[in-house]
């Protein structure tokens, strides 16, 4: 990192990584062409749970390649009488492995709980309904950075 004085802590980057609202997952496709996707995810036990459709590029791509990056972006603010932004991101990487059984409804529920906390019964019926349409993935994390302008 070239600006170490900018470098979040691992602690900070992970907890950073928990709250982000939605987090871009890059993946290499079979002729090597980059694609980053925005979708929302969930962290349990120091994993990246995200569901997807059954097929599409994201799924081509991980079946050629599980390597991953997964970058998330926090507070930002431009500053523009300083020619600045203030912000904090983290980037995560791994690989992506698809889940099944308890391990897939665990991550749904966990979806759930970050999404629509308010509407978890409901919830609990929305992913009755419709779990047979969706895959889910766990990000078996290897790596975690972190940098923040905050001041």
């Amino acid at each position: 990192m070239r600006r170490n004085d900018r470098e979040l802590v691992t602690e900070d980057a992970l907890a950073l990584l928990d709250g982000a609202e939605y987090g871009i997952l890059s993946t290499v496709s079979k002729d090597g062409a980059p694609y980053g996707v925005p979708l929302s995810f969930c962290v349990m036990d120091g994993s990246i749970y995200f569901h997807c459709a059954l097929e599409g590029r994201k799924l081509e791509n991980l079946e050629h390649n599980r390597a991953v990056s997964f970058c998330v972006v926090g507070n930002t603010r431009v500053l523009p009488e300083k020619f600045g932004t203030l912000y904090e991101s983290a980037v995560a990487s791994g690989e992506a492995i698809e889940v099944f059984d308890e391990d897939k409804q665990r991550a749904l529920e966990g979806l759930v709980r970050k999404y629509a906390a308010d509407f978890i019964e409901s919830g609990a019926k929305y992913i009755d309904g419709l779990r047979h349409k969706t895959r889910v993935y766990r990000i078996v994390v290897s790596s975690v950075t972190g940098k923040a302008r905050r001041a």
